[in-house]
C-alpha cells in the first residue's frame, strides 16, 4: 500500500522515495539509541507539532500565532484524564487531541474571516485567553505550579523506562504524520492549496473557501493536540509554558527553518532546535534563545526555502518542476460563476 501511494507521486523515481521513507523510519527507530530517550521523545512531539503547523501555514497559507493553545490544552486535558481515570495513556492523548479540536472549531470559525496579519492576531488573542484561563483556574490546572505527576499507564508495559515510552509513543506520531501526508495529497488538500493560491477563483468555481479553512484549522489543532498530549506524558507535567505565546513562536521557527510547505522539513527543523537546546542546556549555556535566534536569522537569509526545502531543490533533477496544484473540479449545477475571476 505504501509503495503504491509513493508511486502516485511524481517528481522523483519511486526507488528514491522508497529509500527516503526507509531512511526516515530507520532514523525514528534508532533515535533513542543515539540520544537520551526523553530528548528523542521530545523530538517526536515537536516534530509532529511542527508538521501540524506546516499543514496550516504551508498548505493552507494561514499563519497562526496561537497554536500553543491547542498544544497546551491537550497537555492539560491529557494530564487530567490520566490522573483521574487511570486509563492507558493513549486514551488520555486522544482525549486531549479531541479537546484541542473542540476549542479550535469556534476559534477557526471566527479567525478565517480575516487574512494575513489579522488572522495571526486573532489566533494570538484567543491563545492568550486560554493562557489566562489556565493561570486563573488553579483548582484544575494547578495555576503557576502546573499539573504535576501525570502517570504513564499501559497494561502489561513498564513505561517508567523512558526508552520503552519512546517506542510506545512512536506509533501515535507515525499515524499523525501519515494523516498529515495523506491530507496534503488528497483531493481535499488539492482544493485547500488552490484556495491558498487564488481564493477568489476557488470561490468562483463553487468551493466554500472558509469551510475548507476551518476544517484544515481543526485538523491541524487535532494533530497539535496529539503532540502536546504525548509531550505532557513524556515529562509527567503540564505547565503554563505549554500555552504561552513563546511556544507558538517556537513552532513557527521550527517550520521556517525546515522549509515552509515541505511538510517533512518541519521534522528537520524540530529535531535541530530540540537537539541544539538540549546540547546548550547541558553545556551550561543559559542564553539558548540567543543562539537559536542567530541560527534562525542565518537560515532565513541564506536558505530562503529552509534547510529541507533548499536541499530538495538542489537535488531535484534538471528539467523537473515541483508538483503543480491541479485545477479545481467543475462547478456544481446549482452554482453559476458570474463573478469575475482573479488572474
Amino acid at each position: 500500500m505504501i509503495i503504491s501511494l509513493l508511486g502516485r507521486l511524481h517528481g522523483r523515481p519511486l526507488w528514491v522515495r522508497a529509500a527516503l521513507l526507509a531512511a526516515g523510519l530507520t532514523a525514528a527507530f534508532v533515535l533513542p539509541w543515539v540520544l537520551y530517550p526523553p530528548v528523542a521523545a521530545d523530538i517526536l512531539c515537536w516534530g509532529l507539532f511542527a508538521v501540524a503547523f506546516d499543514l496550516l501555514l504551508g498548505h493552507a497559507g494561514l499563519l497562526s500565532f496561537g497554536h500553543a493553545a491547542f498544544w497546551g490544552t491537550s497537555a492539560y486535558a491529557t494530564g487530567l484524564i490520566a490522573i483521574h481515570s487511570g486509563m492507558p495513556f493513549y486514551v488520555g492523548v486522544l482525549g486531549g487531541a479531541l479537546a484541542a479540536a473542540v476549542i479550535a472549531l469556534p476559534i477557526g470559525w471566527l479567525a478565517v474571516r480575516r487574512t494575513g496579519i489579522y488572522f495571526a492576531m486573532v489566533t494570538l488573542a484567543f491563545a492568550q485567553m486560554i493562557y489566562f484561563i489556565a493561570n486563573q483556574w488553579g483548582d484544575v490546572t494547578g495555576g503557576e505550579n502546573g499539573l504535576q505527576n501525570i502517570p504513564r499507564e499501559l497494561p502489561g508495559v513498564d513505561l517508567t523506562d523512558s526508552f520503552v515510552y519512546y517506542y510506545a509513543a512512536l506509533p501515535v506520531v507515525l499515524l499523525g504524520l501519515l494523516a498529515a501526508w495523506r491530507i496534503v495529497h488528497s483531493p481535499f488538500g488539492r482544493v485547500t492549496a488552490a484556495i491558498r493560491d487564488n481564493p477568489a477563483r476557488a470561490r468562483a468555481l463553487g468551493y466554500p473557501a472558509d469551510r475548507y479553512k476551518v476544517v484544515v484549522f481543526v485538523v491541524s489543532a487535532f494533530l497539535s493536540g496529539l503532540a502536546g498530549g504525548l509531550y505532557a506524558v513524556n515529562h509527567g507535567f503540564a505547565s503554563l509554558q505549554e500555552v504561552y505565546w513563546t511556544t507558538s513562536g517556537k513552532v513557527v521557527v521550527m517550520t521556517v527553518l525546515g522549509g515552509i510547505g515541505t511538510l517533512w522539513g518541519s521534522l528537520v527543523g524540530a529535531a535541530a532546535i530540540v537537539r541544539l537546546e538540549d546540547w546548550l542546556s547541558t553545556s551550561g549555556f543559559e542564553e539558548t534563545g540567543l543562539v537559536t535566534g542567530s541560527i534562525f536569522i542565518v537560515v532565513v537569509l541564506l536558505f530562503r526555502r529552509g534547510v529541507w526545502g533548499t536541499l530538495t531543490h538542489l537535488l531535484r533533477p534538471r528539467g523537473t518542476e515541483p508538483e503543480a496544484v491541479p485545477e479545481p473540479g467543475p462547478v456544481p449545477d446549482h452554482e453559476e460563476t458570474t463573478q469575475p475571476v482573479a488572474p
